[in-house]
């Protein structure tokens, strides 16, 4: 397999020019005969292009399908099988996409002998150019490890026959201040003693991305003790910017997400990108439309609030906080202020937005109007434009209320694999951070049956209950 840059480069240049060959050769007279002969083919007219009109359409289709077959530029290790249905799903989806561009668009499209020409060309072709680019002859699978904990790590080494040549490793904690003046642990350039005799140490994290390169690594597999976010995810962005397969043992598996299936290997894919890239552009278009239209639509009333929230009591409109984001990051939340000023100082209290209520007594006046309607949320439609939030996923909690939960729930960080959301799965079933194990199993079975369509359909029913709580403080609960 051709490693790193050289596999995008390579795909990509070999995807272009099979996109511009078989266009070429569907288009011959030769190629245009067969539709008058195979039977499948025979109700399409022939039609041969020429001159501009076939430039245009080469053109055309090629970027088409270069689009469409994105997702197989990046490299990662799959299995043959895996690879040849992943190409020919992708030269379908452009074969679909060509067809719409020539139906909305009359100036430049493929006649249709040729599009099925193409298509059926590509179906082979591309399958075996990927899974040549991708076939590594000659050699085993290299495999190394990724973490601290020496228990896992022997445990790694027990359960797979792959090759493992070393391991990568941070700051150890399982070094004394004592052995430390003896002999320095493992740290980030390297250096100092290896954690278990089993192996060596290849270098530390910091390292991380040159140990891959250098020793064409195929697989990586984490043994972290108690990772920091940053070297946790670190870890797995290096692994998926290389194309390199991560793994955890599987009695190890309470910080990552894996792959859901029945398999009985001890050794368990990490699963490192849940959507397809068209998936993730849908959710962001939707992202987008979403939060501008809401801050259009509450434009008008913004003010209002704001000027209701300075006369009620004295302090500024919008409330700021810490939250932790997709990967362990954090990043800064605001919403309209609904409690007194500094009201977990004077309590000495860590507040999450879920288990605040209205009986609350530093929650102002119009505080407890705004949290009621859930309009002191509005602010957060802005987070979600600029990237920082979603409008589906989990929701965000402060750094530590995070590091409090995890002591009790300690598969918490797989919360962490997608965005953070204004809504979620959790939210519209009830479930706050005073029942922390009920709302991570609705996070986590969210993360695995995401989609474009399961996000409007949480929306809609978040839309529902927002009306439904709005319309009980504004004309009283009429049920009662």
């Amino acid at each position: 397999m051709v490693s790193g840059h050289w596999y995008r480069a390579v795909s990509i240049v070999g995807t272009l020019l099979g996109a511009v060959t078989a266009v070429v050769v569907a288009n011959h007279p030769g190629a245009q005969w067969l539709t008058t002969v195979v039977p499948v083919f025979r109700r399409l007219p022939a039609v041969v292009l020429t001159g501009d009109q076939l430039l245009l359409a080469t053109a055309t289709s090629s970027l088409v399908i270069v689009g469409s077959l994105l997702p197989l530029f990046k490299p990662r290790p799959r299995r043959i099988l895996d690879t040849i249905l992943l190409t020919q799903k992708r030269v379908v989806v452009a074969g679909f996409a060509m067809a719409t561009v020539g139906y909305f668009d009359y100036t430049y499209p493929l006649p249709r002998s040729t599009l099925a020409l193409t298509v059926a060309g590509l179906l082979v072709v591309f399958p075996i150019w990927f899974v040549a680019i991708g076939y590594r002859p000659g050699r085993r699978e290299r495999a190394v490890i990724i973490g601290d904990d020496p228990d896992e790590i022997r445990d790694v080494l027990d359960a797979t026959d792959v090759p493992v040549l070393g391991y990568v490793s941070p700051p150890s904690p399982y070094y004394s201040e004592q052995d430390r003046q003896v002999a320095p642990p493992a740290v980030a350039d390297g250096s100092g003693n290896s954690i278990t005799n089993d192996l060596d140490c290849l270098g530390g994290l910091s390292r991380l991305d040159e140990v891959l390169v250098e020793y064409d690594i195929d697989t990586a597999v984490l043994a972290f003790a108690q990772p920091d976010r940053a070297e946790f995810f670190g870890a797995l962005d290096a692994c998926y910017e290389h194309g390199v397969d991560a793994k955890v043992h599987r009695d190890h598996t309470d910080n990552v997400l894996t792959a859901a299936s029945a398999t009985s290997e001890e050794i368990v894919d990490i699963e490192l990108e849940p959507w397809d890239w068209q998936d993730y552009v849908f959710k962001r278009i939707f992202d987008v439309v979403f939060a501008a239209t809401g801050l259009f639509a509450f434009a008008p009333f913004l003010a209002v609030i704001a000027i209701a929230i300075k006369l009620d009591s004295p302090g500024p409109v919008f409330y700021s906080q810490e939250r932790t984001a997709e990967f362990g990051e954090t990043f800064e939340v605001y919403k309209f202020r609904s409690m007194v000023t500094d009201a977990e100082a004077e309590t000495g209290a860590t507040i999450s937005d879920e288990d605040a209520g209205g009986v609350d007594p530093r929650i102002t006046r119009v505080g407890k109007f705004l949290r009621q309607t859930h309009l002191d949320e509005v602010p957060q439609l802005w987070s979600i434009l600029v990237g920082d939030m979603s409008v589906v996923g989990p929701r965000p909690e402060r750094p530590e209320l995070d590091a409090d939960i995890r002591t009790g729930v300690v598969e918490w960080r797989k919360r962490w694999f997608i965005k953070p959301g204004l809504t979620g799965l959790a939210q519209i079933h009830g479930a706050t951070g005073k029942q922390p194990e009920e709302k991570l199993r609705y996070d986590v079975e969210y993360v695995r049956s995401q989609s474009f369509w399961f996000d409007v359909k949480i929306v809609l029913r978040q839309v529902w209950d927002v009306l439904k709580d709005g319309s009980e403080v504004v004309f009283g609960d009429r049920g009662a």
